[in-house]
Parts: structure tokens; C-alpha cells; sequence
């Protein structure tokens, strides 16, 4: 029962709570959901098909543009809270967001990879804002910062046939 008024609160506006301890709570929660569907999905995608080709969103080009603009020396390729939520940071990402707060749950919390050459775990996650997610993975991806998870977890090539010349030769008689 809590969880469910928990829920009904993240759709409210964030400046009416202040740091209530529930929806912090209901926001890590949905983070943890959001990323368990990223790393199936995307995870799978990014290890079939090179992370270059992968598009998040149709305003991928315009995320990473305005990114670059906004960030041109951030290193995407390890991350950690001190780099993204620093006084400093916190305002410069808060001016990000807004610009593309059109885009469906832009704010929502998110976790991401803290190291694009690791997979998802509890030590190699960071809550982050979902368009900070979207703007580091597109950087990520166009940057090659996602080719080694690439490479290393791609799956192995599915063998080739399994009958052997002799069998085909007899079916095909």
C-alpha cells in the first residue's frame, strides 16, 4: 500500500517536496527498474549490433550537440557522483535538462554505468536524471566508449551448419 501512494507521488511536482525520504525511495526504485530494462535491452543491442548504430531517441543528434556544447571537456567514458553532482555540476546539468524537458520523463532518476567499459552492477551504478543517462550513453556510443562492452560481451558466433557434407549430399539425392 505504501508503495503504491509512493508511486502516485513521483507524478507531482518536484518542488513541493523538498528531500522527502519516500520519494527518494520511489524514485531509486524506478531508477532500478529503468536500468534492469536498459541493461536487457540496450545491453543485448549494444552487444549485437556496434554501439555507433544505436539510437536512444529520435533527438539523439540534437542530445549530443547540445551535450557537447554544454560539456565539451566531460569525460564520458568513467563517471562518478563528485564529476556530475558537484555544486557546479548540479547547476550547469539542471540548465541541460531544461532544454530538453519536452522529452518524456526527461527528470526521471535513471542509473547508469559509472564505467562504459563494465556491465551494470551495484558498484558500477550511479542515479543519475534520465536526460543525463541519455546524453552520456549517446556520447557513449558515438564517442566508441560502448565498443568495448561490445566486444567483450558480444555473443559468440552461432555454429555454422549442423549436418556435415555427407548428410547433405544424401538429403539432397
Amino acid at each position: 500500500m505504501e508503495l503504491m501512494q509512493g508511486a502516485s507521488l513521483l507524478s507531482r511536482p518536484a518542488d513541493e517536496f523538498g528531500n522527502d525520504g519516500l520519494v527518494e525511495e520511489m524514485w531509486a526504485v524506478k531508477a532500478m527498474d529503468h536500468a534492469e530494462v536498459h541493461f536487457n535491452v540496450s545491453f543485448s543491442l549494444i552487444t549485437s549490433i556496434h554501439p555507433s548504430c544505436i539510437r536512444l531517441t529520435p533527438y539523439d543528434e540534437q542530445i549530443y550537440q547540445t551535450f557537447r556544447q554544454d560539456f565539451p571537456d566531460l569525460r564520458v567514458d568513467i563517471l562518478s557522483d563528485d564529476v556530475l553532482k558537484s555544486p557546479k555540476a548540479k547547476v550547469a546539468w539542471r540548465a541541460f535538462a531544461e532544454k530538453f524537458n519536452k522529452l518524456d520523463d526527461y527528470s526521471y532518476g535513471t542509473l547508469m554505468r559509472a564505467d562504459a567499459s563494465k556491465e551494470f552492477s551495484p558498484e558500477n551504478s550511479l542515479l543519475v536524471v534520465r536526460i543525463q543517462f541519455l546524453a552520456i550513453e549517446i556520447a557513449r556510443n558515438i564517442e566508441g566508449f560502448n565498443d568495448e562492452v561490445y566486444r567483450k560481451f558480444r555473443p559468440a558466433p552461432k555454429p555454422k551448419s549442423c549436418l556435415t557434407n555427407e548428410k547433405k549430399q544424401v538429403i539432397s539425392d
